[in-house]
């Protein structure tokens, strides 16, 4: 999910829910699809991306469109920066046409739409260590006036919230991040929604929450080694657990909900009916020192060139997750961008280079690492202070980076199926070789090496032709990259495609309409079944060029 700190500087907060229609008459897009859309593929791609119609706002880097839903010939698309959710018209792609939106108090995070037009947003609070509130309309209704049907209080920053397959319940990532002076810190929690059988608001009853009390110091369960908790505790033993915990992204599978837990590099299980975490799954570390793990760690190099390097480790922290069944079992797809704790004086992120001053002591002078902590090899790079310590020494044995820049398919238990190693910055550099790792709002030669890379956050799932696919996007270069997941442990690259144009960058004061899509943050799959064109489609908000972009999935011929 997006930096809070931007996006809510402008967010409008519009108090009377019943006020809902932000816009007067429908606003028409402009075409935002650039003259040579980025695409490179597999030899052997069964299926092709091309964007085929954009929705702007207008609005550079201020997130005004992110998470993205389909229902009918609709787009529900979150505007953060208006605090509310765009209603558009998709019945053409190529023109599509705002009708109006939905607003209550606050900031609007995330939406979801069931299959009978039942739909809900999460809704934080103007204050947001204060509890958020689900806003419940209906998908078919003609205007704003006539679709709110009602709200329910929820946990502190409600962050993402999702409808459960058969569509009883709505479930609600309550990320409760702390103040951004780290004077408070809400508890994490997941809220549970029975919903009703028909096109209605829940009621206040039908709300349960899902806590991490159990994990406290005498809760009768354990933390497992690897799910990290650290930092400032500004409410001293008032559950430190419970309050550092952070809820990101749901999957659901029967009933249990799998949520990751981005900074602890974790997944929480969630038994739905009763409310309760059933268990927190640690996802470790992939080593960057493999061959199939490598990556460019500097900005400053001036040359890409994929290296390992034993001792780094990369924290997988996945921010989207789905899920999916194979051969008769259940796997989860992650997202691996990693994202760290920095709120008020606190920031666990130094560079390498840094680490004796922001850090605990410096690299071990007896560490292989030591002969590397030059800006064109590991000093520039971006890693946390609370991992890797060898206290009796003094010093860091190892670094942890943020991020796996990689998505990964994980069985239920926690357990590694299948991660992309080192290829999202292989295909890239492929793919725009002078750009690769560039930043989002800005085009630049390695701008995000030091950091996350192309920093993959969100994911999608869906099936065309028989096989089944996942579809990634990257947050800073853009674009999507598509891999057949049909085999979880034999996964492959198929196709990426980005609606850029590399020679224009906003940030140094060029067109934002010729730019493309900027920032990809929500991801949804939309069948064929079910899409308003007849075609199976995806569709992409971009919080950073403030685009919502239809893409068109093809079958190619004689695959």
């Amino acid at each position: 999910m997006p930096s809070r700190v931007s996006r809510r500087a402008g967010a409008v907060a519009v108090t009377a829910v019943a006020a809902c229609a932000l816009a007067l008459s429908p606003l028409a897009a402009q075409a935002a699809i650039v003259p040579d859309p980025i695409s490179y593929s597999a030899d052997d791609a069964a299926i092709s991306l091309a964007p085929v119609g954009t929705f702007e706002t207008g609005a550079f880097d201020q997130s005004a469109s992110e998470i993205v839903a389909a229902y009918g010939d609709r787009l529900f698309v979150v505007n953060a920066l208006a605090g509310s959710v765009s209603v558009l018209d998709y019945s053409d792609p190529s023109a599509m046409v705002k009708e109006f939106a939905l607003a209550s108090s606050g900031v609007a995070n995330s939406v979801a739409v069931r299959s009978d037009g039942l739909g809900v947003v999460a809704f934080e609070s103007a204050t947001k260590t204060d509890a958020g509130h689900l806003l419940f309309f209906d998908a078919r209704a003609k205007d704003a006036a006539t679709a709110v049907l009602g709200t329910v209080q929820v946990g502190a920053l409600p962050d993402m919230v999702t409808i459960v397959p058969d569509g009883k319940y709505a479930l609600v990532a309550n990320e409760g991040e702390p103040a951004d002076d780290f004077s408070s810190d809400p508890e994490g929690s997941i809220s549970v929604v029975k919903l009703p059988n028909r096109v209605a608001a829940a009621a206040q009853k039908d709300v349960k929450t899902a806590d991490f009390h159990a994990y406290e110091a005498g809760g009768g369960k354990t933390l497992p080694v690897g799910v990290r908790v650290f930092g400032p505790t500004p409410h001293g033993d008032d559950h430190p657990v419970s309050r550092n915990l952070e809820p990101e992204y749901i999957a659901v599978d029967g009933n249990n909900a799998y949520v990751s837990l981005q900074e602890a590099n974790a997944i929480a299980v969630v038994q739905i009916p009763s409310a309760r975490v059933t268990g927190i799954l640690p996802l470790g570390t992939k080593d960057l020192g493999l061959a199939q793990n490598a990556l460019d760690p500097s900005d400053k190099d001036k040359a890409f060139s994929l290296r390992t390097y034993p001792g780094v480790k990369g924290m997988y922290m996945p921010d989207g997750i789905q899920s999916y069944s194979a051969g008769g079992k259940t796997y989860l797809v992650t997202a691996n961008e990693g994202d760290a704790r920095e709120w008020g004086d606190y920031s666990e992120v130094s560079r390498v280079k840094d680490l004796k001053k922001d850090g605990y002591g410096p690299v071990c002078a007896s560490s292989p690492l030591a002969s590397y902590l030059g800006d064109a090899d590991l000093g520039r790079l971006n890693v946390t202070i609370e991992n890797g310590f060898d206290a009796a020494a003094g010093c860091y044995s190892e670094l942890y980076a943020f991020g796996g820049r990689s998505f990964s398919i994980w069985g239920t238990d926690g357990t590694l199926v299948f991660d992309s190693g080192s290829q999202f910055e292989a295909l890239t550099a492929a793919a725009v070789p002078g750009f690769v790792n560039s930043n989002h709002t800005e085009s630049n030669f390695e701008g995000r090496s030091d950091d996350k890379g192309p920093e993959p956050e969100g994911v999608a799932v869906g099936q065309v032709g028989g096989r089944t696919y996942a579809f990634v996007g990257f947050e800073r270069i853009g674009g999507i990259a598509v891999f057949d997941i049909t085999d979880p442990k034999a996964s492959r690259f198929v196709t990426y495609v980005n609606n850029r144009d590399f020679s224009v960058s906003v940030e140094g004061g060029g067109d934002l309409a010729a730019a493309g899509d900027l920032g990809p943050e929500g991801v949804a799959f939309i069948p064929a079944a079910t899409s308003a064109t007849g075609t199976p489609l995806l569709a992409v908000g971009n919080e950073v060029s403030g685009t919502t972009t239809l893409f068109e999935i093809s079958a190619l011929a004689g695959r």
